[in-house]
């Protein structure tokens, strides 16, 4: 028998659940950011060790404020996965526990499933006694399938978080997926991401909410063996356009190259990017026009 299961990466925006994800993988899977809700779509990344397959569900942060229609979806999503997984795990980030923290225990109150707990970014903390102190805190407030200070970025306790999940899966006759496979998702979405990335990492702070980005074609020319690629990226006012082109294009070129970088990188051939900025006011808080775009509602 082969052990295969789902497990969820829940937990408030920004506390490392991407990063993590990657760090599992060995793989950079989701695109990650400093800045909040960086990740709006649930992603699959896969891994099969011998006899086990881990299917981990990256989700959009939980947030309690749902002021448009792309934060009311991103929070549908990852609370839509909570029931339907085999392992929880609910990533916080030490010393920093909110009112937001409180809301997702609320959720987790009823599930019938394993929760671990992972305290992220101890290597952020100095005080060893104050994180221990977090913990002891944090462990009262739930019945936890078990709990690890890690760190994301350094793989701090990875390998044992891992083996615990491991423990956790439950016993199946077949994996879900082929053994080399790493997501579900497809080449012409996580082209996409890969510029949404370089926009959140390169704009200021209020922008990069309010933009999004659309593969228009995908076509591999068999000649040169070169993938053109022709995405557009979406703002919602002229002078968001502006702040995305920079001055004398600079900005859009920079982000442009750095996301062609990636783009060959993933997929092992050479590639022609072309990006254009357009205006479509109102699109993140449409329902119709955020199905449109490919999220799921």
């Amino acid at each position: 028998m082969k052990k295969c299961g789902y497990v969820a990466i829940i937990g408030r925006p920004n506390v490392g659940k991407s990063t993590l994800l990657n760090h599992i993988l060995k793989y950079k899977l989701s695109i990650t950011s400093r800045k909040p809700q960086t990740t709006r779509h649930q992603i699959t990344g896969i891994k099969t060790i011998k006899d086990t397959q881990f299917i981990y569900v990256d989700t959009p942060g939980l947030h309690q404020d749902e002021p448009r229609a792309i934060n009311r979806m991103m929070n549908k999503q990852a609370s839509s996965v909570i029931n339907d997984v085999d392992v929880i795990l609910f990533v916080v980030e030490v010393g920093k526990w909110t009112t937001a923290e409180d809301w997702i225990l609320q959720k987790l109150e009823s599930v019938k499933m394993p929760v671990i707990l992972a305290i992220n970014k101890v290597d952020q903390l100095n005080d060893r006694h104050a994180a221990m102190a977090f913990e002891r805190e944090i462990i009262q407030k739930h019945d936890f399938a078990a709990t690890f200070m890690v760190s994301a970025k350094q793989g701090h306790l990875i390998n044992e978080l891992e083996a615990k999940i491991e423990t956790c899966l439950p016993q199946s006759e077949h994996f879900f997926y082929a053994e080399d496979q790493i997501t579900d998702r497809s080449e012409r979405f996580m082209m996409a991401e890969i510029i949404r990335e370089k926009l959140m990492r390169t704009l200021g702070q209020e922008v990069p909410y309010q933009l999004t980005v659309e593969i228009n074609k995908c076509k591999l020319d068999e000649s040169k063996q070169i993938m053109d690629v022709y995405a557009t990226i979406l703002v919602e006012r002229s002078g968001q356009k502006a702040m995305v082109i920079g001055e004398k294009g600079q900005k859009l070129k920079k982000i442009g190259s750095e996301a062609r970088h990636d783009m060959e990188f993933m997929l092992g051939k050479k590639v022609f990017l072309q990006l254009w900025v357009k205006v479509k006011e109102g699109w993140s808080d449409d329902d119709r026009a955020l199905k449109s775009l490919g999220y799921d509602l």
